[in-house]
């Protein structure tokens, strides 16, 4: 029986607010959700205000089972707010309240005990907007065992430092492919190629496990030396709204648990399809729905090999 992985996500935890109706997310918290929907022992480091909308993010997360005895409450400030605009193609666009809760979360002893018990702990640069929160955040990664970087660059809410010195902490990072080219720019790359690239990143931060998704036309993971790829599943996009945190979430549960990369990407891809043919981040995902994505693409991919092995 394979041992049930522990992890620790640390960060915003909001509300996503549409046009009509609003939703519960932030990274940090659509990872956790799905860490937690692939059999992962999650817990949850964030803060939210002495509010209604804190109440209901605090709700959702002991409904699914993600530990929140180390989700701060903050009387002084809100809960996280996120006003998203999709575009016509079902694209978004984020305008993200500031001060929030979530900027506000303090050092504590179990927070740290939390994180030196887990097997891995994933964070993002937009909870580091802020001082108090950045400075716990680096006092966590202190004791973590292995530290995954979700990059999510949101406008005006990093420094160019600061993403620098969180890439020099971790094991595993994963960006988008415009966050890869912006932070190649400014580390004053002159490859030319989306590989080349992931290499010229992990040779600046020592890092062994890169991934880039692309959108539409799939992800490259690079782990152990070698690149595998996978070119996207053709969906009717709904929103995109938490895709790629469900992507990373699936891609951690696979090879952390010690899966063939390559079969790691395509359940992460496929996972992150389905999320974007749904409304909302967190959209309940069967057995039935990815095993529809994955059997026939892979079996395909298996008659190419042998075909090109004969």
């Amino acid at each position: 029986m394979k041992k049930m992985l522990k992890g620790v996500c640390y960060g915003e935890i909001l509300f996503d607010v549409f046009l009509e109706h609003k939703k519960i997310g932030g990274a940090p918290l659509n990872v956790a959700s799905r860490l937690n929907s692939l059999g992962g022992e999650i817990s949850m480091i964030s803060a939210v205000g002495n509010d209604a909308n804190g109440e209901k993010l605090v709700d959702y997360l002991n409904t699914v089972g993600i530990n929140t005895k180390t989700v701060q409450i903050k009387e002084n400030y809100g809960t996280g707010v996120v006003n998203v605009i999709l575009n016509e193609k079902g694209n978004a666009s984020y305008d993200i309240s500031y001060p929030a809760a979530w900027d506000k979360i303090e050092a504590s002893p179990v927070s740290t005990q939390v994180v030196k018990d887990a097997d891995f702990f994933v964070y993002g640069s937009l909870s580091s907007r802020d001082l108090v929160s950045n400075n716990t955040l680096k006092e966590l990664l202190k004791v973590a065992k292995y530290s995954i970087f979700d990059v999510n660059l949101r406008v005006p809410h990093y420094t160019k430092s600061n993403i620098l010195e969180l890439l020099q902490v971790a094991d595993f990072i994963k960006f988008n492919d415009d966050e890869l080219h912006e932070i190649c720019q400014d580390l004053n790359s002159d490859k030319k190629s989306l590989e080349q690239n992931i290499l010229f990143i992990a040779e600046k931060t020592n890092t062994k496990t890169i991934c880039v998704t692309l959108g539409s036309h799939g992800a490259v993971l690079y782990c152990n030396n070698k690149f595998y790829h996978n070119c996207g599943f053709r969906v009717n996009v709904v929103d995109t709204v938490g895709s790629g945190d469900s992507f990373l979430a699936s891609l951690i549960i696979k090879l952390l648990s010690g899966e063939d990369p390559q079969h790691a990407i395509n359940f992460a891809s496929a996972i992150g399809a389905i999320v974007a043919k749904n409304e909302g981040a967190n959209p309940v995902i069967t057995q039935q729905e990815i095993d529809s994505f994955l059997i026939g693409f892979e079996s395909k991919k298996k008659q190419v090999a042998n075909y090109n092995s004969i």
